[in-house]
């Protein structure tokens, strides 16, 4: 059509997705060289259906007889392929002047080319005679070659790992929220699989001990291992493998840490082979499905702890106050407590103790996760709401434990136990057992080794995740290799054994990522933009975890009751799952149809295959 304007062809682009609206177009002959017009709003603008948060408005004016590449169709569909990038957009979004803008706009376009023709290269090399290569690589494979490979790459960025953790926008507000998160996250764990460990053992390896373990680990792993946001912990499978060795010693009569010693030293020795010869690379062949179900289980493992402490406290100190209905075992209970004395009676029955035990692990859960929701809420400002997410788990600890301890302070609570008379390091002696007890602890050291791969790689796979965009490269087998060092030590002197952990490991690189809600066909998902890949924030936790050791035990860590714990187990179980699309696709079978969300497979899978797919995962 004619116009009498000069502008050629006029487009929009929607924030959050990769769709744009093409406006009107017209016909001037005038115009005789191509222009492009990017205009960023300083706020996100709602234009309608589709467009609720739109950022960018893109004018191109183009001649009518340009080349069949440069005419004003094709230059929109390429700023429409740029700008359908989030991380693109999130770069231009926080550029600060006009020449950032530009540069930073050639350079994604540089970027997006290279990625494409890497794209193709690898897509026409995917065949099945080629499937050794695609998993280990082109080149001549020797032992430890892909150690030294990722050890070269890895040292090439160590400087930035802490530059990044102190440079550009938000930095310094994400780090040190992050660090207070990590300290919480770490620590409280450390305390609850302290008693668990301490009740497991009788004392062997208690809380004092894991704590101890947990500032020495994250500190090594911290400073020496490959990718940053791995979070390492003692874990609830370590505690049950812990208790597995605990009692086959006592049966067979043999020392507990000299046993407990041999199986990690074996193990260890296994791990490194694994890392020497690339076995990590198998992990290539894992779907995002096999990732999915292992976070949901330890999600369930993290729930089902959780439950079990809540049960035993209700058994112990509300059900012995309430004989059945009959007659007889009202009288007797009556007899019995006649021929004790009011102490003891307070000691058997304690309703209030289990009743608060469960108002303060419900209260922590509920409290995190209201305020980790908050940013989703229109109240306060943006900033704030971020704020209140980012300290969602130390508040709720710190909270409910004040609750506890200050409005309920004559209610007994559960406290855990130090055991000042046990030492922290136990140099183990080796060569205690007899040699029977070497095959024995060879069998448990292999069979612990298939636990640590699975548990460290599967997590590895998670952080490294495409939808993360961390930059930096994976390095499983040098996470690997260095965990098994680390473990050699922690075994020797008879502290509790560490490997990458979930939820703490996603949770800590979505403490330092920025996240934004993307609105799609009405419905919100939150999209990671961009993380800061720095070790300094889990550096400077575990530092002030080794302090709290000296300065904080017992008084005020010893304040917070277990209940608040268990509560801190339920919070992290739940806010693992979000983005899982198992558990997504689980809840689907208690959703209204018509609440589905647009996602890809509902649309385009039927549902009776979708369900079956679900079920099937489920039962594996």
């Amino acid at each position: 059509m004619n116009c009498d304007n000069e502008i050629k062809e006029f487009v929009l682009f929607e924030v959050e997705g990769p769709g744009w609206t093409e406006g009107e177009g017209c016909m001037l002959n005038t115009v005789q060289h191509r222009h492009v017009a990017i205009a960023r709003l300083s706020h996100p603008t709602n234009l309608g259906r589709t467009m609720q948060d739109l950022r960018f408005i893109i004018i191109v004016i183009a001649p009518s007889r340009a080349k069949g590449t440069k005419t004003a169709l094709e230059t929109t569909r390429t700023f429409a392929t740029l700008f359908a990038d989030m991380e693109i957009r999130q770069r231009l979004v926080m550029a600060q002047s006009v020449e950032a803008f530009r540069s930073t706009l050639l350079s994604a376009a540089k970027e997006l080319a290279m990625d494409q023709n890497q794209w193709r290269e690898r897509k026409a090399s995917i065949h099945l005679s080629q499937a050794k290569e695609q998993i280990f690589g082109p080149n001549a494979w020797y032992p430890f070659r892909g150690l030294i490979d990722e050890f070269k790459r890895r040292l090439a960025v160590y400087p930035s790992d802490f530059i990044d953790g102190v440079t550009g926008h938000r930095t310094m507000q994400k780090l040190f929220s992050t660090v207070v998160f990590l300290y919480f996250a770490c620590l409280l764990p450390a305390i609850a699989f302290g008693v668990l460990n301490d009740d497991n053992t009788e004392g062997r390896i208690n809380v004092r001990k894991v704590i101890i373990a947990q500032a020495i680990g994250g500190i090594f792993f911290s400073l020496f291992g490959g990718q940053p946001m791995i979070i390492l912990l003692t874990t609830v499978p370590l505690a049950i493998y812990i208790k597995v060795i605990s009692k086959i010693s006592d049966e067979l009569k043999y020392d507990f840490f000299g046993m407990y010693a041999c199986v990690g030293l074996f193990c260890q020795l296994f791990l490194i082979l694994y890392s020497s010869t690339e076995l990590c690379s198998l992990m290539k062949l894992a779907t995002r499905s096999a990732e999915e179900m292992f976070s949901l289980f330890i999600a369930i493992a993290f729930t089902y702890e959780s439950g079990s402490a809540l049960k035993k406290i209700f058994e112990k100190n509300y059900k012995v106050c309430a004989p059945t209905n009959s007659s007889q075992n009202s009288t007797s209970f009556l007899n019995q407590s006649t021929s004790r004395s009011e102490e003891d009676i307070e000691t058997l029955c304690r309703r209030d103790t289990a009743i608060l035990y469960m108002l303060l692990m419900f209260g922590t859960l509920w409290l995190g996760l209201f305020l980790y929701n908050f940013r989703k809420t229109p109240y306060l400002t943006r900033s704030r709401r971020e704020w209140l997410a980012d300290y969602a788990l130390p508040a709720s600890v710190l909270i409910m434990s004040f609750v506890g301890s200050w409005y309920f302070a004559e209610i007994e609570k559960d406290r855990f136990k130090l055991r000042y008379d046990k030492p922290i390091m136990h140099i183990a002696n080796i060569f205690s057992l007899p040699p029977a007890g070497y095959f024995v602890c060879l069998l448990l050291g292999f069979s612990l080794s298939f636990l640590f791969f699975m548990d460290q790689n599967i997590t590895s796979a998670i952080v490294n995740n495409p939808q993360n965009k961390l930059k930096k490269g994976q390095t499983q087998n040098l996470d690997l290799f260095v965990v098994a060092l680390l473990n050699i030590f922690l075994s020797m002197v008879g502290l509790p054994w560490m490997h990458g952990a979930l939820p703490h490991s996603p949770l800590h690189l979505r403490a330092l990522a920025d996240v934004e809600e993307r609105v799609s066909q009405g419905h919100v998902h939150e999209v990671i933009m961009n993380v800061r890949e720095t070790r300094l924030a889990t550096l400077i936790a575990h530092l002030m975890i080794l302090i709290s050791t000296f300065f904080l035990i017992p008084y005020p860590l010893q304040l917070i009751p277990t209940s608040v714990l268990h509560g801190l187990f339920l919070y992290m179980a739940l806010t693992s799952l979000s983005g899982n699309e198992m558990f997504e696709r689980l809840l689907l079978l208690i959703t209204e149809q018509q609440a589905y969300p647009p996602t890809h497979y509902i649309r385009k899978v039927p549902q009776r295959k979708h369900f079956l797919d679900t079920r099937l995962q489920s039962e594996c």
